[in-house]
């Protein structure tokens, strides 16, 4: 797991049928971003936990999903 706060979203108008629909958030994690699913419902200043590979891509069981991370916890302070 990789813990990180989220600064943004990413608002996509043309998407690839594959990809769910849902949230992409940007995620800040030490020195990178990381663009990540998320069906939680996290906001902007939020630290939350992501998971990433194929631990991400099981969380859309008999989809074949585009997605390498997906938002799993959010962490409170």
């Amino acid at each position: 797991m990789i813990r990180g706060t989220v600064v943004g979203q990413v608002w996509a108008t043309k998407r690839l049928e594959n990809l769910p629909t849902g949230a992409l958030l940007e995620v800040d994690v030490s020195d990178t971003t990381i663009i990540a699913y998320d069906a939680l419902g996290c906001g902007v200043g939020e630290q939350v936990l992501i998971t990433q590979g194929p631990v991400a891509a099981a969380y859309f069981e008999g989809v074949d999903s585009l997605v390498d991370a997906v938002i799993i916890g959010s962490i409170d302070t």
